[in-house]
């Protein structure tokens, strides 16, 4: 038996694939590619989200022009320079040593310094400048926190946190005065969808328990103290928020414009790794008390 080739209505075609003859490629034009993604390919020791934020910083520039966002598209063979400035932001901002030894380091840190970086890299100090986190406060919170210096004297700290046997005392300056002079507000928390950096009161959330007591108030503010036995992302701001008493200078939540967020971690007792239960104590600063001043 006789096998043919299958006949085409196109005689080039039929040559084609009866293997007389190959296609040529038509040349496509040049692809664009994401500069994060380019860069990603010349600068393999920083992640995608570090690259990001340079492009975002201004540290970036393609064919001498300062990029603007990481996913401008351009062709390969494009001149990328990234320069990284030697000085961080925030360089002013460093914490008090209230306490420190072989094993720890407890900190007064002022308010605008952040905990930990948010990416690879991070163009400012942070809390971790200073030791291995055991637990944050949020960037715009100051008072006491405790630093580990190894990762063993760090695992013993946190398993404390977690089994709460830690006790934390806060300040807040609030708006308007509570009904009740103390009380405890028992209200489960979970992420605001809506607002996905942002959390609420949600009965389907994470148990979260406050005591405050309420130390003095005047016409438009009160003075409070907040004890909170769980350690949620952003409690006292929602529980107070809830109860219609924001924190003065939280825009996340509702407070009045201030220069601040009145929010201060004023102690902390725990154990150290030596046995000894110790109670570390950072001042109020000075403007939660200016609000109570005579003619405020």
């Amino acid at each position: 038996m006789i096998v043919t080739g299958k006949k085409f209505s196109k005689p080039e075609m039929s040559r084609v694939i009866n293997g007389d003859r190959e296609l040529a490629e038509v040349p496509e034009k040049p692809e664009k590619v994401r500069l994060d993604v380019l860069m990603g390919e010349c600068y393999k020791s920083y992640n995608r989200s570090s690259l990001q934020k340079f492009i975002e910083f201004g540290f970036v520039t393609v064919n001498g022009e300062i990029a603007k966002k990481p996913n401008q598209k351009f062709e390969r063979g494009v001149k990328i320079d990234l320069k990284i400035p030697e000085t961080m932001k925030n360089a002013d901002l460093v914490p008090e040593v209230i306490y420190e030894d072989k094993d720890v380091v407890v900190l007064n840190k002022p308010a605008g310094l952040l905990s930990m970086p948010r990416a690879q890299y991070c163009p400012e100090k942070t809390l971790e400048n200073y030791g291995l986190l055991v637990h944050r406060l949020d960037r715009d919170t100051s008072g006491v926190v405790i630093m580990a210096k190894s990762p063993e004297v760090q695992a013993f700290l946190k398993k404390q946190f977690q089994d709460r046997t830690t006790h934390k005392t806060y300040y807040a300056v609030v708006s308007g005065q509570p009904k009740l002079g103390a009380a405890k507000i028992d209200l489960p928390i979970a992420r605001d969808l809506k607002r996905p950096t942002t959390f609420r009161v949600d009965a389907n959330g994470k148990d979260s328990e406050t005591y405050y007591e309420v130390i003095k108030s005047n016409d438009k503010y009160s003075l409070i103290e907040l004890k909170p036995t769980t350690g949620r992302t952003h409690q006292l701001r929602v529980h107070l928020k809830y109860l219609g008493h924001p924190i003065l200078g939280d825009p996340l939540y509702g407070g009045e414009k201030a220069g601040r967020l009145y929010l201060h971690a004023n102690k902390l007792e725990i154990t150290l790794p030596n046995g000894k239960r110790m109670v570390f104590e950072a001042k109020m600063p000075k403007e939660f008390k200016d609000v109570f001043r005579e003619g405020k």
